[in-house]
């Protein structure tokens, strides 16, 4: 193992350890919340089960303006909610409340998408046995989408890592913070080179688990 690594592995334990809490909480908070929203997207659409044209609008306005906002923007104008309902803007669990919004209108979106590529047959079938909006949902929906919903949730946790280096700005670390602080700010490129080698790895690991996962849930 290099030097470099030796002399900062505590550093970059804690600092991978930081990225794994942020992400992780950000998929819990995209699988669910994220999957309903995206989910009565999709139902309250024009000509779809539950069609609601004011809920649609509604939904479809803030997920939209979210995932408009800058993300380093977000975290700022996010200061005085996080604030709020953690009690301090610092921190690593701090910073998981801009990730988490950001995580519950990404995912939503591509969710919306995934049970669009559903065949209009299915729903139609489903409706014509008499299921409830329920079993249509979690009996059809999410059966003949669950490929999709893992590649869209792949594609997500992969987001969410790189929104996560933002979180410096805000004492959340990270990955990306320890690669600007002790790398960048410090002269020290080999250290920032192995962190960046770093996040490829994980990246690759989480693209390949995901892809499998999608292909053994494929039965079509």
């Amino acid at each position: 193992m290099p030097d470099v690594l030796v002399q900062y592995q505590g550093e970059i334990i804690q600092s991978i350890g930081e990225t794994f809490y942020m992400v992780g909480v950000s998929i819990l908070f995209a699988v669910l919340i994220g999957l309903p929203v995206g989910t009565f997207l999709f139902l309250c659409r024009k000509g779809q089960l539950l069609e609601n044209q004011a809920v649609f609008s509604t939904l479809n306005l803030l997920v939209n303006s979210t995932r408009s906002f800058p993300f380093l923007l977000l975290v700022v104008f996010l200061i005085p909610f996080t604030r709020l309902i953690i009690g301090t803007a610092i921190g690593t669990t701090a910073a998981t409340v801009p990730l988490a919004i950001i995580a519950i209108a990404h995912y939503s979106r591509l969710v919306e998408q995934s049970l669009l590529d559903v065949p209009r047959g299915v729903l139609e079938a489903a409706v014509s046995m008499g299921a409830s909006v329920r079993e249509i949902i979690t009996k059809f929906l999410y059966v003949e989408a669950r490929s999709s919903l893992v590649m869209g949730l792949t594609t997500s946790i992969i987001s969410f890592i790189s929104y996560s280096t933002i979180m410096g700005v805000v004492g959340g670390g990270g990955i990306g913070d320890f690669a600007i602080r002790y790398g960048y700010q410090q002269f020290k490129t080999d250290l920032m080179t192995y962190m960046i080698i770093i996040m490829v790895i994980l990246v690759q690991l989480i693209q390949f688990s995901g892809m499998t996962l999608a292909r053994w849930l494929d039965k079509r």
